[in-house]
Protein backbone atom coordinates (compact mmCIF):
# COMPACT_ATOMS: atom_id res chain seq x y z
CA UNK A 1 0.00 0.00 0.00
CA UNK A 2 1.12 3.49 -0.83
CA UNK A 3 1.40 5.37 1.92
CA UNK A 4 3.65 8.64 0.98
CA UNK A 5 3.63 9.50 -3.11
CA UNK A 6 5.32 13.08 -4.41
CA UNK A 7 5.01 13.81 -8.17
CA UNK A 8 7.21 16.26 -10.21
CA UNK A 9 8.56 17.77 -7.09
CA UNK A 10 11.27 20.47 -8.34
CA UNK A 11 14.35 22.05 -6.08
CA UNK A 12 16.17 25.16 -6.28
CA UNK A 13 19.29 26.49 -4.76
CA UNK A 14 19.55 30.10 -5.73
CA UNK A 15 19.29 29.65 -9.65
CA UNK A 16 20.77 26.02 -9.59
CA UNK A 17 18.30 23.04 -9.74
CA UNK A 18 19.40 20.74 -7.42
CA UNK A 19 16.51 18.08 -8.71
CA UNK A 20 13.89 17.49 -10.56
CA UNK A 21 11.77 13.98 -9.53
CA UNK A 22 9.07 12.63 -11.96
CA UNK A 23 7.88 10.62 -8.77
CA UNK A 24 8.76 9.19 -5.42
CA UNK A 25 6.57 6.65 -3.45
CA UNK A 26 6.90 5.23 -0.63
CA UNK A 27 4.89 1.82 0.04
CA UNK A 28 4.13 0.44 3.66
CA UNK A 29 6.99 -2.37 4.60
CA UNK A 30 9.61 -0.66 2.35
CA UNK A 31 13.16 -0.52 3.85
CA UNK A 32 14.86 2.20 1.37
CA UNK A 33 18.38 3.38 1.30
CA UNK A 34 19.04 6.89 -0.14
CA UNK A 35 22.50 7.31 -1.41
CA UNK A 36 24.44 9.83 -3.40
CA UNK A 37 27.74 12.06 -3.53
CA UNK A 38 28.13 15.13 -1.18
CA UNK A 39 26.01 18.03 -2.67
CA UNK A 40 23.38 16.48 -4.85
CA UNK A 41 20.31 16.96 -2.36
CA UNK A 42 19.94 14.06 -0.09
CA UNK A 43 18.90 16.09 3.20
CA UNK A 44 16.76 18.85 1.01
CA UNK A 45 14.83 15.71 -0.17
CA UNK A 46 14.25 14.69 3.09
CA UNK A 47 13.39 17.97 4.19
CA UNK A 48 10.62 18.32 1.18
CA UNK A 49 9.42 14.68 1.41
CA UNK A 50 8.53 15.22 5.57
CA UNK A 51 7.23 18.81 4.74
CA UNK A 52 10.29 21.02 6.80
CA UNK A 53 10.68 22.41 3.04
CA UNK A 54 8.42 23.19 0.47
CA UNK A 55 9.33 21.64 -3.14
CA UNK A 56 9.04 24.85 -5.92
CA UNK A 57 7.14 22.60 -7.88
CA UNK A 58 4.91 19.64 -7.42
CA UNK A 59 3.38 18.54 -4.70
CA UNK A 60 3.72 15.49 -1.58
CA UNK A 61 1.19 13.71 -0.56
CA UNK A 62 0.33 11.44 2.53
CA UNK A 63 -1.77 11.00 5.59
CA UNK A 64 1.24 8.65 7.12
CA UNK A 65 2.80 10.02 10.42
CA UNK A 66 6.30 10.34 9.50
CA UNK A 67 9.53 11.53 12.04
CA UNK A 68 12.59 12.90 11.07
CA UNK A 69 15.79 12.34 12.52
CA UNK A 70 18.09 14.84 11.59
CA UNK A 71 21.86 14.49 10.21
CA UNK A 72 23.12 17.46 12.52
CA UNK A 73 21.95 16.63 16.28
CA UNK A 74 22.58 18.51 18.92
CA UNK A 75 25.73 18.34 21.09
CA UNK A 76 25.60 17.87 24.59
CA UNK A 77 29.15 18.34 26.52
CA UNK A 78 28.14 16.11 29.32
CA UNK A 79 27.13 13.14 26.66
CA UNK A 80 29.38 11.45 24.28
CA UNK A 81 28.89 11.88 20.41
CA UNK A 82 27.48 8.18 20.34
CA UNK A 83 25.26 8.51 23.76
CA UNK A 84 23.82 11.68 21.92
CA UNK A 85 23.39 9.57 18.81
CA UNK A 86 21.49 7.22 20.66
CA UNK A 87 19.30 9.64 22.66
CA UNK A 88 18.13 10.82 18.82
CA UNK A 89 17.40 7.14 17.96
CA UNK A 90 15.06 6.25 20.99
CA UNK A 91 12.87 8.98 20.96
CA UNK A 92 12.10 8.42 16.89
CA UNK A 93 11.89 4.48 17.69
CA UNK A 94 9.72 5.26 20.81
CA UNK A 95 7.25 7.96 18.30
CA UNK A 96 6.46 4.50 16.35
CA UNK A 97 6.23 6.53 13.05
CA UNK A 98 4.54 5.22 9.79
CA UNK A 99 7.41 6.40 8.28
CA UNK A 100 11.12 7.06 9.81
CA UNK A 101 13.23 9.39 7.95
CA UNK A 102 16.88 8.55 9.32
CA UNK A 103 19.79 10.56 7.78
CA UNK A 104 23.16 8.91 9.41
CA UNK A 105 21.64 7.47 12.10
CA UNK A 106 25.18 5.65 12.40
CA UNK A 107 26.93 8.59 13.44
CA UNK A 108 29.59 8.51 15.92
CA UNK A 109 27.73 4.62 17.29
CA UNK A 110 30.58 1.94 17.46
CA UNK A 111 30.16 -1.45 15.61
CA UNK A 112 28.41 -3.16 18.91
CA UNK A 113 25.49 -0.10 19.20
CA UNK A 114 25.36 -0.05 15.34
CA UNK A 115 24.27 -3.89 14.99
CA UNK A 116 22.16 -3.02 17.85
CA UNK A 117 20.31 -0.08 15.75
CA UNK A 118 19.96 -2.91 13.12
CA UNK A 119 18.02 -4.68 15.10
CA UNK A 120 16.16 -2.33 16.55
CA UNK A 121 15.13 -1.45 12.86
CA UNK A 122 14.52 -4.69 11.67
CA UNK A 123 11.66 -4.92 14.27
CA UNK A 124 10.17 -1.54 13.58
CA UNK A 125 6.82 -1.81 12.26
CA UNK A 126 6.47 1.19 9.62
CA UNK A 127 8.31 1.96 5.91
CA UNK A 128 12.05 3.21 6.82
CA UNK A 129 14.36 5.57 4.63
CA UNK A 130 17.55 6.00 5.64
CA UNK A 131 20.86 7.91 4.38
CA UNK A 132 23.64 6.11 5.36
CA UNK A 133 27.22 6.02 4.15
CA UNK A 134 27.64 2.99 6.22
CA UNK A 135 27.92 -0.23 3.39
CA UNK A 136 27.36 -2.67 5.28
CA UNK A 137 24.35 -0.72 7.74
CA UNK A 138 22.75 -0.65 4.25
CA UNK A 139 22.81 -4.32 3.21
CA UNK A 140 21.29 -5.32 6.64
CA UNK A 141 18.20 -2.93 6.53
CA UNK A 142 17.43 -1.97 3.17
CA UNK A 143 15.12 -3.80 0.65
CA UNK A 144 15.45 -0.49 -1.84
CA UNK A 145 17.94 1.76 -3.01
CA UNK A 146 17.00 5.59 -4.45
CA UNK A 147 20.00 6.72 -6.28
CA UNK A 148 20.23 10.92 -6.11
CA UNK A 149 22.30 11.89 -9.54
CA UNK A 150 23.03 14.38 -11.21
CA UNK A 151 19.47 15.83 -9.97
CA UNK A 152 17.64 12.44 -11.02
CA UNK A 153 16.32 9.94 -8.72
CA UNK A 154 16.86 5.91 -9.81
CA UNK A 155 15.41 3.56 -8.20
CA UNK A 156 17.30 0.00 -7.34
CA UNK A 157 15.37 -2.89 -5.82
CA UNK A 158 17.18 -4.78 -3.48
CA UNK A 159 20.04 -3.98 -0.58
CA UNK A 160 23.16 -2.16 -1.33
CA UNK A 161 25.16 -5.34 -2.48
CA UNK A 162 22.90 -5.65 -4.71
CA UNK A 163 22.60 -2.16 -5.89
CA UNK A 164 25.94 -2.93 -6.77
CA UNK A 165 25.88 -5.39 -8.62
CA UNK A 166 23.26 -3.76 -10.98
CA UNK A 167 25.82 -1.03 -11.10
CA UNK A 168 28.40 -3.11 -12.51
CA UNK A 169 25.90 -4.72 -15.15
CA UNK A 170 24.78 -1.38 -16.54
CA UNK A 171 28.55 -0.36 -16.19
CA UNK A 172 29.20 -3.69 -18.71
CA UNK A 173 26.34 -2.65 -21.17
CA UNK A 174 27.47 0.72 -21.29
CA UNK A 175 31.11 -0.06 -22.11
CA UNK A 176 29.49 -2.50 -24.51
CA UNK A 177 27.46 0.33 -26.34
CA UNK A 178 30.17 2.18 -26.19
CA UNK A 179 32.63 0.23 -28.26
CA UNK A 180 30.21 -0.67 -30.49
CA UNK A 181 29.56 2.65 -31.16
CA UNK A 182 33.51 3.20 -32.01
CA UNK A 183 34.14 0.11 -34.24
CA UNK A 184 30.60 1.69 -35.76
CA UNK A 185 32.12 4.77 -36.42
CA UNK A 186 35.69 3.87 -37.55
CA UNK A 187 34.06 1.40 -40.30
CA UNK A 188 32.19 4.39 -41.85
CA UNK A 189 35.35 6.63 -41.24
CA UNK A 190 37.63 4.12 -43.14
CA UNK A 191 34.64 3.82 -46.07
CA UNK A 192 34.62 7.70 -46.40
CA UNK A 193 38.50 7.53 -46.46
CA UNK A 194 38.32 4.55 -49.37
CA UNK A 195 35.70 6.01 -51.35
CA UNK A 196 37.32 9.60 -51.33
CA UNK A 197 40.79 8.14 -52.30
CA UNK A 198 38.62 6.44 -55.18
CA UNK A 199 36.54 9.78 -56.42
CA UNK A 200 40.21 11.17 -56.52
CA UNK A 201 41.91 8.75 -58.81
CA UNK A 202 38.38 8.35 -61.06
CA UNK A 203 39.54 12.16 -62.58
CA UNK A 204 43.05 11.51 -62.90
CA UNK A 205 44.23 10.44 -66.16
CA UNK A 206 45.66 6.92 -66.31
CA UNK A 207 48.59 7.79 -68.43
CA UNK A 208 51.13 11.09 -67.98
CA UNK A 209 51.77 10.84 -72.27
CA UNK A 210 48.13 11.87 -72.78
CA UNK A 211 47.53 14.64 -74.44
CA UNK A 212 45.60 17.98 -72.90
CA UNK A 213 42.68 17.42 -74.96
CA UNK A 214 42.76 13.61 -74.44
CA UNK A 215 42.92 14.43 -70.52
CA UNK A 216 40.31 16.93 -70.54
CA UNK A 217 38.21 14.37 -72.41
CA UNK A 218 38.81 11.33 -69.64
CA UNK A 219 38.08 13.82 -66.57
CA UNK A 220 34.61 14.77 -68.18
CA UNK A 221 33.95 10.77 -69.04
CA UNK A 222 34.39 10.28 -65.18
CA UNK A 223 33.22 13.55 -63.79
CA UNK A 224 29.59 11.97 -62.96
CA UNK A 225 31.17 8.57 -61.65
CA UNK A 226 32.80 10.62 -59.32
CA UNK A 227 29.31 12.85 -58.79
CA UNK A 228 28.47 9.70 -57.57
CA UNK A 229 30.93 8.61 -55.58
CA UNK A 230 30.80 11.71 -53.68
CA UNK A 231 26.81 11.38 -53.10
CA UNK A 232 28.03 7.96 -51.58
CA UNK A 233 30.27 9.66 -49.74
CA UNK A 234 27.69 12.19 -47.91
CA UNK A 235 25.62 9.62 -47.72
CA UNK A 236 28.74 8.25 -45.24
CA UNK A 237 28.68 11.39 -43.29
CA UNK A 238 24.89 11.30 -42.99
CA UNK A 239 25.02 8.07 -41.46
CA UNK A 240 27.50 9.36 -39.18
CA UNK A 241 25.85 12.42 -38.08
CA UNK A 242 22.80 9.89 -36.93
CA UNK A 243 24.70 7.43 -35.20
CA UNK A 244 24.06 7.71 -31.45
CA UNK A 245 26.75 9.04 -29.68
CA UNK A 246 27.68 6.94 -26.58
CA UNK A 247 29.95 8.49 -23.94
CA UNK A 248 33.10 7.28 -23.03
CA UNK A 249 32.83 5.26 -19.54
CA UNK A 250 34.71 6.92 -16.39
CA UNK A 251 37.87 5.30 -15.62
CA UNK A 252 39.68 6.05 -12.71
CA UNK A 253 43.38 7.47 -12.82
CA UNK A 254 45.92 4.83 -11.82
CA UNK A 255 47.68 6.04 -8.80
CA UNK A 256 51.37 4.82 -7.92
CA UNK A 257 53.25 6.53 -5.05
CA UNK A 258 56.79 5.77 -4.55
CA UNK A 259 56.69 6.29 -0.84
CA UNK A 260 59.95 7.72 1.01
CA UNK A 261 61.98 4.83 2.59
CA UNK A 262 60.21 2.49 1.18
CA UNK A 263 62.69 -0.26 1.00
CA UNK A 264 64.02 0.86 4.75
CA UNK A 265 60.72 0.10 6.88
CA UNK A 266 59.19 -2.81 4.20
CA UNK A 267 58.37 -5.58 6.33
CA UNK A 268 60.07 -4.52 9.31
CA UNK A 269 58.83 -2.74 12.52
CA UNK A 270 58.07 0.75 12.14
CA UNK A 271 56.23 1.30 15.47
CA UNK A 272 56.73 -0.90 18.74
CA UNK A 273 54.57 -0.67 21.84
CA UNK A 274 55.79 -2.26 25.06
CA UNK A 275 53.95 -2.21 27.98
CA UNK A 276 52.10 0.76 27.79
CA UNK A 277 49.13 1.54 29.79
CA UNK A 278 46.38 4.61 29.58
CA UNK A 279 43.55 5.96 31.76
CA UNK A 280 42.26 9.01 32.95
CA UNK A 281 40.99 9.50 36.79
CA UNK A 282 40.56 6.11 38.48
CA UNK A 283 38.86 4.88 35.30
CA UNK A 284 41.60 2.37 33.41
CA UNK A 285 41.46 2.31 29.51
CA UNK A 286 44.20 -0.65 29.15
CA UNK A 287 46.62 -1.97 30.80
CA UNK A 288 50.62 -3.50 29.73
CA UNK A 289 49.81 -3.16 26.19
CA UNK A 290 52.42 -4.45 24.02
CA UNK A 291 52.27 -4.80 20.36
CA UNK A 292 54.53 -4.15 16.93
CA UNK A 293 53.06 -2.66 13.46
CA UNK A 294 55.61 -3.27 10.19
CA UNK A 295 56.23 -1.40 7.31
CA UNK A 296 53.32 -2.42 5.12
CA UNK A 297 50.66 -3.74 7.15
CA UNK A 298 47.68 -1.46 7.67
CA UNK A 299 46.37 -1.86 10.93
CA UNK A 300 42.06 -1.16 11.95
CA UNK A 301 42.30 -0.22 15.59
CA UNK A 302 38.58 -1.11 16.93
CA UNK A 303 36.61 -1.31 20.19
CA UNK A 304 33.56 0.40 21.69
CA UNK A 305 32.60 3.88 22.52
CA UNK A 306 34.77 5.22 25.27
CA UNK A 307 37.54 2.34 25.06
CA UNK A 308 40.73 4.18 24.07
CA UNK A 309 41.26 3.74 20.67
CA UNK A 310 42.01 7.67 19.65
CA UNK A 311 43.85 7.98 22.57
CA UNK A 312 45.99 4.88 21.48
CA UNK A 313 46.46 7.08 18.52
CA UNK A 314 47.64 10.05 19.98
CA UNK A 315 49.88 7.59 22.20
CA UNK A 316 51.45 6.53 18.87
CA UNK A 317 52.28 10.11 17.18
CA UNK A 318 53.48 11.22 21.06
CA UNK A 319 55.93 8.28 21.76
CA UNK A 320 56.24 8.50 24.87
CA UNK A 321 59.01 5.82 26.35
CA UNK A 322 56.84 2.97 25.91
CA UNK A 323 56.34 3.19 22.18
CA UNK A 324 59.52 3.43 19.75
CA UNK A 325 59.75 4.77 16.53
CA UNK A 326 61.88 3.20 13.56
CA UNK A 327 64.36 5.97 12.50
CA UNK A 328 63.13 5.24 8.58
CA UNK A 329 59.17 5.90 9.44
CA UNK A 330 57.81 9.51 8.49
CA UNK A 331 54.55 9.56 10.07
CA UNK A 332 51.62 11.72 8.62
CA UNK A 333 48.60 12.22 10.48
CA UNK A 334 45.27 12.58 9.12
CA UNK A 335 41.88 13.74 11.27
CA UNK A 336 38.83 15.77 10.89
CA UNK A 337 40.44 18.66 12.36
CA UNK A 338 40.55 20.98 9.69
CA UNK A 339 43.16 23.30 10.78
CA UNK A 340 45.70 22.40 8.34
CA UNK A 341 44.24 24.18 5.36
CA UNK A 342 44.04 27.45 4.23
CA UNK A 343 40.69 28.75 3.28
CA UNK A 344 41.81 31.58 0.65
CA UNK A 345 43.51 29.11 -1.50
CA UNK A 346 42.57 26.76 -3.84
CA UNK A 347 42.47 22.95 -3.66
CA UNK A 348 45.43 22.08 -5.93
CA UNK A 349 47.83 25.38 -4.08
CA UNK A 350 46.88 23.75 -0.77
CA UNK A 351 47.77 20.10 -1.93
CA UNK A 352 50.87 21.39 -3.45
CA UNK A 353 51.93 23.53 -0.71
CA UNK A 354 53.42 20.31 0.94
CA UNK A 355 52.92 17.56 -1.46
CA UNK A 356 56.73 15.72 -2.91
CA UNK A 357 55.24 14.50 -5.84
CA UNK A 358 54.35 16.33 -9.39
CA UNK A 359 51.16 18.27 -10.30
CA UNK A 360 49.90 15.61 -12.34
CA UNK A 361 50.53 13.00 -9.89
CA UNK A 362 48.73 15.29 -7.48
CA UNK A 363 45.83 15.91 -9.79
CA UNK A 364 45.26 12.08 -10.66
CA UNK A 365 44.67 11.92 -6.25
CA UNK A 366 42.11 15.33 -6.63
CA UNK A 367 40.35 13.15 -9.63
CA UNK A 368 40.08 10.17 -7.88
CA UNK A 369 38.75 12.07 -4.73
CA UNK A 370 36.04 13.64 -7.54
CA UNK A 371 38.54 16.68 -7.92
CA UNK A 372 37.59 16.96 -11.80
CA UNK A 373 39.47 19.31 -14.33
CA UNK A 374 38.64 23.24 -13.15
CA UNK A 375 37.06 21.40 -9.53
CA UNK A 376 40.94 21.70 -8.80
CA UNK A 377 40.90 25.64 -8.68
CA UNK A 378 37.98 25.94 -6.37
CA UNK A 379 38.88 27.85 -3.11
CA UNK A 380 38.61 25.91 0.25
CA UNK A 381 35.96 28.29 1.76
CA UNK A 382 33.42 27.23 -1.30
CA UNK A 383 33.60 23.75 -0.30
CA UNK A 384 31.09 21.55 1.61
CA UNK A 385 32.29 19.78 4.77
CA UNK A 386 33.13 16.47 3.54
CA UNK A 387 35.07 17.93 0.61
CA UNK A 388 37.16 19.81 2.78
CA UNK A 389 37.85 16.20 4.39
CA UNK A 390 38.54 15.03 1.18
CA UNK A 391 41.14 18.13 0.78
CA UNK A 392 42.70 17.37 4.20
CA UNK A 393 43.57 13.91 3.56
CA UNK A 394 45.01 14.62 -0.51
CA UNK A 395 47.13 17.20 1.23
CA UNK A 396 48.28 14.40 4.49
CA UNK A 397 48.38 11.65 1.82
CA UNK A 398 50.63 13.31 -0.90
CA UNK A 399 53.03 14.63 1.92
CA UNK A 400 56.46 13.37 2.95
CA UNK A 401 55.46 10.46 4.91
CA UNK A 402 55.52 6.57 4.74
CA UNK A 403 52.94 5.65 8.03
CA UNK A 404 49.62 7.09 7.47
CA UNK A 405 47.73 7.18 11.29
CA UNK A 406 44.02 7.87 10.72
CA UNK A 407 40.89 8.41 13.27
CA UNK A 408 37.68 8.09 11.32
CA UNK A 409 38.71 8.96 7.95
CA UNK A 410 35.28 8.07 6.47
CA UNK A 411 33.26 10.71 8.68
CA UNK A 412 30.90 13.22 6.47
CA UNK A 413 32.03 11.62 3.33
CA UNK A 414 29.44 9.95 0.59
CA UNK A 415 29.71 6.36 -0.34
CA UNK A 416 31.60 6.97 -3.80
CA UNK A 417 34.65 8.77 -1.68
CA UNK A 418 34.91 6.02 0.81
CA UNK A 419 34.93 3.81 -1.95
CA UNK A 420 37.79 5.68 -3.77
CA UNK A 421 39.73 6.30 -0.37
CA UNK A 422 39.31 2.75 -0.27
CA UNK A 423 41.15 2.30 -3.63
CA UNK A 424 43.98 4.34 -2.48
CA UNK A 425 44.60 3.00 0.67
CA UNK A 426 44.68 -0.66 -0.47
CA UNK A 427 47.64 0.36 -2.92
CA UNK A 428 49.59 2.06 -0.87
CA UNK A 429 52.50 0.25 -0.36
CA UNK A 430 53.03 2.37 2.92
CA UNK A 431 51.93 1.76 6.87
CA UNK A 432 48.42 2.71 7.41
CA UNK A 433 47.09 2.52 11.21
CA UNK A 434 43.49 3.65 11.60
CA UNK A 435 40.67 3.95 13.41
CA UNK A 436 37.12 3.59 12.33
CA UNK A 437 33.67 2.36 13.02
CA UNK A 438 32.42 1.24 8.86
CA UNK A 439 32.92 -2.19 9.13
CA UNK A 440 33.48 -2.58 5.35
CA UNK A 441 35.97 0.34 5.18
CA UNK A 442 38.01 -2.31 7.57
CA UNK A 443 37.45 -5.44 6.03
CA UNK A 444 38.42 -3.93 2.97
CA UNK A 445 41.63 -2.20 3.73
CA UNK A 446 43.36 -4.04 7.33
CA UNK A 447 45.65 -6.67 7.00
CA UNK A 448 45.52 -6.71 11.05
CA UNK A 449 43.13 -5.61 13.60
CA UNK A 450 43.91 -4.14 17.62
CA UNK A 451 40.91 -4.63 19.57
CA UNK A 452 40.36 -2.33 22.50
CA UNK A 453 37.95 -4.88 24.82
CA UNK A 454 37.66 -5.00 28.82
CA UNK A 455 40.84 -3.33 29.58
CA UNK A 456 42.94 -5.17 27.38
CA UNK A 457 44.50 -4.80 24.14
CA UNK A 458 44.45 -8.06 21.42
CA UNK A 459 46.57 -7.91 18.35
CA UNK A 460 45.83 -10.52 15.00
CA UNK A 461 47.13 -10.46 12.46
CA UNK A 462 45.10 -11.66 9.05
CA UNK A 463 42.19 -9.89 7.88
CA UNK A 464 39.16 -8.60 9.04
CA UNK A 465 36.74 -11.16 8.48
CA UNK A 466 39.35 -13.76 9.55
CA UNK A 467 39.32 -12.07 13.17
CA UNK A 468 35.90 -12.28 13.19
CA UNK A 469 35.78 -16.25 12.64
CA UNK A 470 38.61 -16.39 15.25
CA UNK A 471 36.49 -14.50 18.12
CA UNK A 472 33.42 -16.19 17.11
CA UNK A 473 35.21 -19.99 17.19
CA UNK A 474 37.10 -18.71 20.63
CA UNK A 475 32.91 -17.45 21.77
CA UNK A 476 31.90 -20.81 20.48
CA UNK A 477 35.02 -22.46 22.85
CA UNK A 478 33.80 -20.60 25.80
CA UNK A 479 30.24 -21.91 25.97
CA UNK A 480 31.01 -25.08 25.37
CA UNK A 481 33.29 -24.92 28.33
CA UNK A 482 30.55 -23.24 30.00
CA UNK A 483 27.98 -25.93 29.10
CA UNK A 484 30.42 -28.60 30.99
CA UNK A 485 30.30 -26.30 33.95
CA UNK A 486 26.52 -25.92 33.94
CA UNK A 487 26.35 -30.02 33.04
CA UNK A 488 28.27 -31.01 35.67
CA UNK A 489 26.60 -28.96 38.57
CA UNK A 490 23.41 -29.82 36.69
CA UNK A 491 24.48 -33.95 38.01
CA UNK A 492 25.56 -32.14 41.21
CA UNK A 493 21.77 -30.84 42.33
CA UNK A 494 20.25 -34.02 40.15
CA UNK A 495 22.19 -36.54 42.82
CA UNK A 496 21.49 -34.36 45.75
CA UNK A 497 17.75 -34.17 44.95
CA UNK A 498 18.25 -38.38 45.13
CA UNK A 499 19.77 -38.29 48.10
CA UNK A 500 18.38 -35.00 49.92
CA UNK A 501 14.50 -35.29 51.70
CA UNK A 502 12.76 -32.79 48.98
CA UNK A 503 12.96 -28.80 49.57
CA UNK A 504 11.47 -25.97 47.58
CA UNK A 505 14.77 -24.58 47.83
CA UNK A 506 16.44 -27.50 45.83
CA UNK A 507 13.83 -27.33 43.70
CA UNK A 508 14.26 -23.67 42.67
CA UNK A 509 18.14 -24.52 42.30
CA UNK A 510 17.12 -27.38 39.60
CA UNK A 511 14.97 -25.09 37.82
CA UNK A 512 17.43 -22.66 37.58
CA UNK A 513 20.40 -24.69 36.52
CA UNK A 514 17.79 -26.58 33.92
CA UNK A 515 16.66 -23.46 32.41
CA UNK A 516 20.74 -21.59 32.32
CA UNK A 517 21.48 -25.32 30.53
CA UNK A 518 18.57 -25.03 28.12
CA UNK A 519 19.78 -21.49 27.12
CA UNK A 520 23.32 -22.46 26.65
CA UNK A 521 22.33 -25.32 24.56
CA UNK A 522 20.00 -22.86 22.38
CA UNK A 523 22.61 -20.40 21.77
CA UNK A 524 25.08 -23.30 20.32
Amino acid sequence: MIILEANHIKKMIGDRELFAIEQVRIQSGDRIGLVGRNGSGKTTLFNVLTGVLEADEGAVVTTARHYLLPQLKKTNHLKSGGEVTKGYIDKALAAKPDILFADEPTTNLDIDHIQELEQHLKRFQGAIVLVSHDRSFLDQICNKLWELEDGELTEFNGNYSYYLDQKELLRKQHQGKYEKYVEKKKQLERAKQIKEQKAVKMIKPPSKSMGTSESRIWKMQHATKQKKMHQNIKAIDTRMEKLEKVEKPKELPMVKLDIPNEEAIKGRTVVRVKKLSAGYGDRVLWKDASFAVKGGEKVAIIGKNGSGKTTLLKRILDHPVEVTHSPAAKIGYFSQNLDILNKEISILENVKATAVFPEELIRTVLARLHFLQEDVFKPIEVLSGGERVKVAFAKVFLSDMNVLVMDEPTNYLDIDTVEALEKLLIDYKGTVIFVSHDRRFVGHIATKVIEIEEQNIIEFTGPYQEYLESKQKKGHDDRQDQLLRIETKLTEVIGRLSMEPPSEELEIEYQAVLAERNQLKEKL
